[in-house]
């Protein structure tokens, strides 16, 4: 078995303290954010009694300034069910090369617990 990614390894063990899960998030998206080297990492809460932003690492900018960006959905526990979303922003043309965008995944896919 491949050992995990060094992100992936952090993720399992923000999760795994004790916590609020606002702070984790808060812990979990600069921890993406350092280690992609991305402008700003932000983990939102989707459901239909809430929806937007849980937390966020990273700086800002105007409306139409982000030059590349991904959103990933992040699962629930039941089949099919999304919970949040994983939305990563770079100042960069171009960022997301297929290993970025696997690894983002494979974060994403680690999120769900913040909801249980």
């Amino acid at each position: 078995m491949p050992v995990p990614a060094p992100i992936l390894k952090r993720l399992r063990e923000i999760l795994s303290v004790p916590g609020d899960r606002v702070g984790k998030a808060r812990r979990i998206s600069a921890a993406i954010r350092e280690t992609g080297g991305y402008r700003w990492v932000g983990i939102l809460e989707v459901s239909p009694e809430k929806t937007g932003i849980m937390a966020w690492s990273g700086r800002e900018a105007a409306p139409g300034a982000a030059r590349s960006e991904v959103v990933l959905p992040v699962p629930g526990a039941a089949a099919g069910q999304v919970v949040g979303l994983l939305h990563i922003v770079s100042d960069a043309p171009h960022t997301y090369g297929e290993d970025d965008r696997r690894r983002l995944e494979e974060c994403a896919a680690l999120l769900g617990p913040l909801w249980e």
